[in-house]
C-alpha cells in the first residue's frame, strides 16, 4: 500500500507552483543565473577578430574542439570570456578530491566537516586558477597562428599584451562561472556546475539538429541516416531514464519494539543502493582530464612546424588522439570505468553505514553487524558498480563510435544526453520535494497541530 508521501507526491500539481513563494524565487534566481551565463558567451576575448575567428573556426569543424565546444555552449567557437567554461573548475577538484583519498593530511582535513570542506573548496579555487592560466595561455598562443596557413588572422595585435589580457581574461571569466554555480546551488534549484553545462549543451541542440537536417537535404548524409541518429538518441534516452532509477535494496531488520497497544513489533526498512551510484560525475570528469592535454596539443599543433621533434611529437599525439580515434575511445572508457568505482567509493562508504546500522540496532538477516556488514554492503556496491560502469561505457562510447565511423559532421554523443537527462531529473526531483514540503505544510495548517499540555 503506498503511503502518505507517495499519495501526497503523486498528486502534486502545477497550481502549487502559484502559492510555493520560496520556490518560485528559486526558480527566478536559477533562469536568471542561466541567462547571465549565456549572455556572457557571447562576450569575445579582447583583442580578437570574431568574424575571422567564425571563419576559421569552420575549418576545423569534426574535430576534438566540437566537444569542447558543446560542453561551454558555442563559448569556445567564438572565444569569449567564458571559453574555458567549468572545466578547469571539474578537473581541478578532480585532483583535490583524488588528493584527499591519498594524502593523510588532507584526508584529516576532509573529516573536519564544515571547516574542512571549506579548505578543500579553497583548494579547489587555487587549482582552478593554475589550470584556466596554462589552458589560456596555450589557446592564446595557439590563436597568433590560428590561420597562418589560410592567410586570415584571428588576433587583431598578437604579442605578450594580448596573451596576459587573454588570460586574465579566461581567469575571470571561468571564475565567475564556479561563483554563479556556487549561487545556483545555494540560493536556486539543482547542482549549480551541472545546470551550466547541461545550459550549454542544451543551447547547442538547435543547432546541431539544424546542421543535421541541412545536411540530409543537401545529400551529405542518407535520410535513413538521419532517421538512425534520432532513434538511437529517443532509445539512449529510454535506457537512461530506466538505469538511473535502477536500485539493488538490500533488507535492514531492526529488533522488536514495544508499541502504545504493549504489543512487540519488528520494523522492516530498506536502504537503495543505486545502480549507478556515480550518476553523470564519472563522464564529465574523463572528458575534462581529456580534453585538458587534447586542447593544449590542439592549438599548439598551429604553432609548430613537423620537421622537428616537438612538431612531430605533437601532430602525432593530435592524429592519435582525435575524435573517434582508438586510443581516444580507450582512454575515454578507461577514464569512466575508473571515476565510476572512484566516485561510488568518495559517495558511499561502507564502514560509516554498518557503523549507523549497528549503532540504532539494525541488521541485515542472515548477516552479522559490524565487520561482516561492511563486507557485503562493499560486495553488493561493487557488482552493482560493474553494471553501473558498464552502461555508463555503452551510453558514451557507443555514440562516439557510431558518429566517428558515420562521418557526422557534429557532434551529438551520449555523454551529452547523459547530462542533460541525469540534470533534468535530478532539478524536476529537487522541485518535487520542494512542493512535497510545501504540501505538507498547508496540511499541518489545515488540521492546526498545535502543541498541547496534557
Amino acid at each position: 500500500m503506498a503511503s502518505r508521501a507517495d499519495q501526497l507526491a503523486s498528486n502534486l500539481s502545477l497550481a502549487k507552483f502559484s502559492q510555493a513563494t520560496d520556490l518560485k524565487k528559486r526558480l527566478w534566481f536559477t533562469l536568471g543565473a542561466l541567462i547571465v551565463f549565456r549572455f556572457l558567451s557571447f562576450v569575445p576575448l579582447p583583442g580578437v577578430d570574431p568574424t575571422a575567428l567564425s571563419q576559421l573556426y569552420k575549418q576545423t569543424n569534426g574535430g576534438i574542439l566540437d566537444i569542447f565546444n558543446t560542453f561551454s555552449g558555442g563559448s569556445l567557437s567564438r572565444m569569449s570570456l567564458i571559453a574555458l567554461g567549468v572545466m578547469p573548475y571539474i578537473t581541478a577538484s578532480i585532483v583535490v578530491q583524488l588528493a584527499a583519498s591519498l594524502s593523510p593530511q588532507l584526508a584529516a582535513i576532509k573529516k573536519e566537516g564544515e571547516s574542512g570542506r571549506k579548505k578543500l573548496n579553497q583548494y579547489t579555487r587555487y587549482g582552478t586558477v593554475g589550470l584556466t592560466a596554462v589552458q589560456g595561455y596555450f589557446i592564446a598562443v595557439g590563436l597568433e597562428s590560428f590561420g597562418a596557413q589560410s592567410g586570415v588572422q584571428a588576433v587583431v595585435d598578437p604579442g605578450f599584451l594580448f596573451r596576459i589580457a587573454a588570460v586574465i581574461s579566461l581567469i575571470g571569466g571561468t571564475m565567475f562561472l564556479m561563483w554563479l554555480g556556487e549561487q545556483i546551488t545555494s540560493r536556486g534549484i539543482g547542482n549549480g556546475v551541472s545546470l551550466i553545462i547541461m545550459a550549454g549543451i542544451v543551447a547547442q541542440l538547435p543547432v546541431t539538429l539544424s546542421n543535421l537536417f541541412k545536411s540530409g537535404s543537401e545529400g551529405s548524409i542518407s535520410g535513413l541516416l538521419i532517421v538512425l541518429v534520432i532513434a538511437m538518441a529517443v532509445g539512449l534516452i529510454l535506457l537512461i531514464c530506466f538505469m538511473e532509477r535502477a536500485q539493488r535494496r538490500v533488507l535492514i531488520q531492526y529488533p522488536k519494539r514495544q508499541t502504545r497497544q504493549g504489543l512487540m513489533q519488528a520494523d522492516r526498512s530498506h536502504l537503495p543502493l543505486k545502480v549507478n551510484t556515480a550518476g553523470v560525475i564519472p563522464p564529465i570528469f574523463a572528458s575534462s582530464l581529456l580534453l585538458m592535454p587534447l586542447t593544449i596539443s590542439q592549438f599548439a599543433g598551429q604553432t609548430v612546424a613537423g620537421e622537428s621533434r616537438l612538431g612531430d611529437f605533437v601532430l602525432t599525439l593530435n592524429q592519435y588522439l582525435s575524435h573517434g580515434s582508438p586510443v581516444y575511445m580507450g582512454l575515454y572508457g578507461l577514464g569512466i570505468v575508473f571515476f565510476c568505482f572512484f566516485y561510488t567509493a568518495v559517495v558511499f562508504n561502507p564502514e560509516e553505514t554498518a557503523d549507523n546500522l549497528k549503532r540504532n540496532g539494525g541488521f541485515i538477516p542472515g548477516i552479522r553487524p559490524g565487520k561482516n556488514t561492511e563486507n557485503y554492503l562493499d560486495y553488493v556496491l561493487t557488482r552493482i558498480t560493474v553494471i553501473g560502469a558498464a552502461y555508463l561505457a555503452i551510453i558514451c562510447l557507443v555514440p562516439e563510435f557510431a558518429i566517428a565511423r558515420a562521418g557526422i559532421p557534429f557532434y551529438l554523443g551520449g555523454t551529452s544526453l547523459l547530462i542533460v537527462v541525469n540534470v533534468t531529473v535530478d532539478t524536476v526531483t529537487q522541485i518535487q520535494s520542494h512542493l512535497l514540503a510545501h504540501q505538507y505544510g498547508d496540511l499541518i495548517k489545515k488540521a492546526k497541530l498545535k502543541g498541547r499540555l496534557r
